[in-house]
């Protein structure tokens, strides 16, 4: 089988099994939100004209009311009740049409970037989730529906149908293949992706391996003591403090949010991915489920010895024979050197034990 032949057959499974899980996850999230979510009907109100009810005069202690002690009756509205129409499934769905085709394309050409192993196409996708997720939309997945999450205070399901897929797709992806939607959906991963991809790779210093290894623990440690300061408060607000995603929207601006963005942006011009590498608690919630990912980057005997992989690794997550599944993003880099027969060692040692063999051939029939 060639390779062509073989990538189109992982694409062809990767969608079915992407599709299949992400429509599980849709139906059980809409049976959930169905019985938990209830439109209430307005009640009826009387007229903003109507003269208060007389008060009825006190009575003494002990007595008992007479009919001259009895309140009159208060006056009969006979209104018939109005009451709005609930919006209906296909109502929902007829507002947000729209937003579910265009989502829906741009998952769709994400994960065909990812199984393809397309530079082109990956890049592609990055301006897309850019463009489209980030300026146009503001749509992420944020350290806020982790505390809903926890807290049990997600959105509403049937006005939120496209953020639904979004995250559907995201904790589905995530327990199959690794953090793809860091490596290719979130924004701002986009955002700082493009930026090493223009600038001058003389101006990225390069983090030493043990600074990398240690520094990396830093964004579990904001994970933890966010959820810690939403448990104890119940309070989200200080979501903009530790995730730069609100930049997209500009809903924030106060001069100290301002200044720490401005910090970030030119501290990622040298440092490469500083910010989801380091700092990021969605990119530590999802690094610690994706220790439950099924397909995994396959590893060849000789990666035991070979360190091309983990020098070539921009996200420090290679080491040694080990994929450090909570830093992978499948940025696909070492996959393409995996697939590379120049390059990969293990391509070169059967190529040249195949050209020992074929040598020796003439001479043992000789």
């Amino acid at each position: 089988m060639t390779a062509g032949a073989r990538q189109l057959r992982v694409l062809r499974r990767g969608l079915i099994a992407l599709v299949a899980a992400g429509l599980l996850a849709g139906v059980v999230a809409a049976v959930v939100a169905s019985t938990v979510w209830r439109p209430v009907p307005l009640a009826a109100q009387s007229p903003q004209t109507a003269s208060p009810a007389p008060t009825s005069p006190a009575i003494p202690s002990g007595a008992a009311p007479t009919a001259a002690t009895q309140p009159p009756a208060a006056p009969s509205w006979d209104f018939p009740e109005e009451e709005d129409d609930a919006p209906t499934w296909a109502d929902d769905l007829r507002a947000q049409a729209l937003d579910l085709t265009l989502v829906s394309a741009f998952l769709v050409l994400a994960f065909v970037s990812f199984f393809r192993k397309s530079v082109r196409l990956k890049y592609v996708t990055l301006v897309a989730a850019v463009v489209y997720m980030g300026v146009s939309k503001s749509l992420l997945i944020s350290i806020v529906n982790v505390f809903g999450l926890v807290g049990g205070n997600l959105p509403i399901f049937r006005p939120n149908l496209a953020w639904y897929l979004l995250a559907s797709v995201t904790l589905v992806s995530t327990v199959l293949w690794g953090r793809v939607y860091c490596g290719r959906i979130c924004a701002f991963g986009a955002f700082t992706q493009l930026i090493d991809a223009v600038l001058p790779n003389r101006w990225q210093l390069k983090v030493p391996r043990s600074i990398e290894r240690h520094a990396s623990w830093i964004k579990f440690v904001i994970l933890g003591a966010a959820l810690a300061y939403f448990l104890v408060t119940r309070n989200p607000s200080i979501y903009p403090y530790i995730e730069p995603f609100w930049m997209f929207g500009l809903h924030l601006r106060t001069p100290v949010l301002l200044v720490m963005l401005g910090t970030l942006l030119v501290a990622t011009v040298f440092v490469r991915n500083l910010y989801c590498r380091f700092l990021c608690p969605l990119g530590a919630f999802l690094g610690v489920l994706s220790n439950l990912t099924v397909f995994r980057i396959k590893r060849w005997s000789e990666c035991k010895t070979c360190r091309i992989c983990e020098k070539a690794c921009e996200w420090g997550a290679i080491q040694g024979p080990k994929i450090l599944m909570t830093e992978c993003v499948r940025c696909d880099d070492c996959e393409r050197l995996y697939e590379d027969k120049k390059k990969c060692p293990h391509h070169l040692i059967i190529i040249r034990k195949a050209d020992i063999l074929a040598r020796r051939g003439p001479i043992a029939t000789g």
